[in-house]
């Protein structure tokens, strides 16, 4: 039998608990209450520094290669002119056809030096270069991860002959070599549409770029989602939704397709600079972006065959390269991160 003390005991606890709980969210624990998702993911987002430092870093590299036509006016250069032709100019290459001057001619003209053997300048041929490669890469990623998710849903949430045909069809072509596989069908891709003898067109290139890496590209998303559909689709919540009637595109949508947005974005994140890297290799083999286009992977193929005699040329794309695919891999552990708080670092 509880004695009147311990009672009262009881009492004045309960009311101190009430009263501190009143102060906490009067301090600012019901600044959490009503709260989205969303709005929470942000707030943990806005605490890791790594992640917003990584962010204004891809926003910069998007906006810089969006204003590059803007950039290059007021700089008063572009990436196609040979300037060594151009008057005033004659000297910036010496009788080797390297650049004059320390650090690959670096100078207030060029800020960045001029590109041996041709002498364009290579601020500008970057700056092109970046915007050629992001946004191609951009819309190749939007288009595997847009494949993926179709495919990895209609698999997961169907299963049965659904899911082990698709299942097939990504086994099969998971089994293409990627790499090789684009080096040998982008010539054929391009003969489809232009006659051997006559120029590739450069938005042809771009397209036939696209269309290569897309069909060998969408695989790995496909089986992230499958894998994530087919721990959701036997959940109580979806069973509840099929118990009140709900159609089966109202399921996938509402009930199913917010709970894999993480797993996507986050792949989506790691695949953009994937993507990036791939389109450079195709260019840097040849096979891809080819004489006047600027391209970082043109860039990277210019300076391996003069690296000896001007180590330099490689070092700007190199960098610009490296900061770029650095940035997007940790933003996507920091959206990862702030979307499932448990595996935060």
């Amino acid at each position: 039998m509880t004695s009147p003390i311990e009672t009262e005991a009881a009492d004045a606890s309960v009311t101190l608990d009430k009263d501190s709980a009143t102060k906490n969210d009067t301090a600012g624990g019901a600044d959490h209450n009503g709260r989205s998702p969303g709005q929470l993911m942000w707030a943990r987002f806005k605490r890791d520094r790594v992640g917003v430092i990584s962010a204004v870093v891809v926003i910069l590299y998007f906006v810089v290669a969006a204003l590059a036509p803007v950039i290059s006016s007021l700089y008063g250069k572009d990436p196609y002119t040979l300037y060594p032709t151009q008057p005033g100019y004659e000297d910036i290459l010496d009788d080797f056809a390297m650049p004059v001057g320390a650090f690959g001619g670096m100078s207030a003209d060029f800020w960045f030096g001029v590109e041996p053997n041709l002498g364009r300048d290579v601020f500008t041929m970057l700056l092109y270069g970046m915007r050629t490669s992001l946004y191609m890469a951009l819309a190749l990623t939007f288009l595997a991860v847009l494949t993926g998710v179709l495919i990895g849903m209609i698999g997961g949430y169907f299963g049965g002959k659904v899911d082990y045909w698709l299942g097939r069809v990504t086994d099969f072509f998971l089994a293409f070599p990627s790499q090789l596989f684009f080096i040998a069908f982008m010539p054929v891709v391009t003969a489809m549409f232009v006659s051997p003898t006559d120029e590739t067109p450069t938005y042809l290139r771009a397209v036939a770029i696209i269309l290569v890496m897309w069909f060998l590209g969408w695989m790995g998303m496909a089986r992230l989602v499958r894998s994530s559909v087919l721990s959701l689709r036997e959940r109580e919540f979806v069973e509840a939704a099929k118990v009140s009637g709900a159609s089966r595109w109202r399921i996938v949508r509402k009930e199913i397709l917010p709970n894999i947005v993480t797993p996507i974005l986050v792949q989506g994140t790691y695949q953009l600079p994937a993507a990036i890297l791939s389109i450079a290799f195709l260019s840097y083999v040849g096979v891809g972006f080819v004489e006047p286009t600027p391209d970082w992977g043109r860039m990277f193929a210019i300076g391996s065959e003069i690296y000896e005699q001007n180590p330099s040329f490689m070092f700007f794309p190199g960098i610009a390269m490296v900061v770029f695919v650095l940035a997007f891999n940790l933003l996507g552990d920091s959206v990862r991160d702030a979307f499932d708080p448990k595996t935060g670092r």
